[in-house]
């Protein structure tokens, strides 16, 4: 059964994992997709609730709320226990993919670290210029968010060779090209716009060892996504423009279900242009206008 506005991808028989996917972007993912009718295995680290940490504290969301929620959409969830930064988590993860459906069409690189502890001794940090900045939070945006994504890429594409289709998005933002709150996070999203460039180039040039199969590499910029913890400080945010979480998996869907989608690789795409070029809107039956570098500056 669908779930608000109607939607027409259709991805009945496709397979695809979105890590990260306990709450927020990466659970909206993953319901996106499951409305287009893929089975969508979703990863994280959150198996009970309450234990996910955000901002400001603990955060709601589980892998096995956000599997429920899949299913409920129209799709089959299957909830996996992962860290994005254990190597071995990650692989058990694929292993399982690939012992249960054989194959993965789509990956949706999500998973981030970084946002937690933003209060230390009482003083907000996150915004501290980078000779201040604890070194631990540069880790925490490299381990799972370009170590992670990096390592899982990896591992799909075997699986995508077999049905000769892959489409690989990496959750990136405005902050790989222009200054935002903090170095580590700009330098981070800049390392996954350049690992997407260079993950589409070798998949283009090597496609003779990749046995001609066609596997799509891109960026997704989201716009201002109603997330658990932006709509905790809602009263701070113009939320006239904002997108649903579920929007960005209308954008990956529709990607996903386009048969001309790898003349887009290696590109930084907006999820708002591609709900014009795709005809989709968000949940609530409006359809987001895309945000320019000027819009978040």
């Amino acid at each position: 059964m669908k779930s608000g506005n109607e939607f027409a991808a259709d991805l009945a028989g496709w397979v695809a994992l979105v890590t990260g996917a306990s709450r927020g972007v990466g659970k909206g993912i993953a319901v996106g997709l499951g409305e287009a009718g893929a089975t969508v295995y979703v990863t994280g680290r959150s198996e009970t609730e309450g234990k996910g940490v955000g901002p400001r504290g603990p955060l709601p969301g589980t892998i096995h709320a956000t599997a429920e929620a899949v299913t409920e959409a129209g799709g089959t969830g299957i909830a996996i226990r992962c860290d994005h930064i254990v190597d071995e988590d990650i692989a058990n993860a694929f292993a399982r993919i690939e012992e249960n459906e054989g194959h993965l069409d789509v990956l949706v690189n999500n998973a981030w670290g970084g946002y937690e502890r933003m209060f230390e001794g009482g003083k907000y940090t996150n915004e501290d210029p980078f000779w201040l900045q604890p070194v631990r939070r540069w880790d925490a945006m490299f381990g799972p968010g370009v170590r992670g994504a990096f390592r899982a890429s990896q591992l799909a594409v075997p699986l995508m060779i077999r049905n000769g289709r892959g489409l690989i998005v990496n959750v990136s933002f405005w902050a790989a090209q222009i200054y935002l709150i903090n170095a580590p996070y700009g330098v981070a999203k800049a390392a996954v716009d350049k690992m997407t460039s260079d993950m589409a180039h070798e998949c283009e040039i090597h496609r003779q060892e990749l046995e001609d199969a066609e596997i799509t590499v891109v960026s997704l910029y989201p716009g201002l996504v109603r997330t658990e913890s932006v709509m905790e400080a809602a009263d701070f945010f113009d939320l006239s423009n904002s997108e649903s979480p579920q929007f960005l998996g209308r954008a990956v869907a529709s990607l996903a279900a386009d048969p001309n989608r790898h003349v887009k690789s290696g590109l930084i795409l907006i999820a708002a242009d591609l709900g014009t070029e795709y005809g989709f809107t968000d949940i609530d039956g409006k359809r987001p206008t895309p945000l320019t570098i000027d819009d978040v500056r």
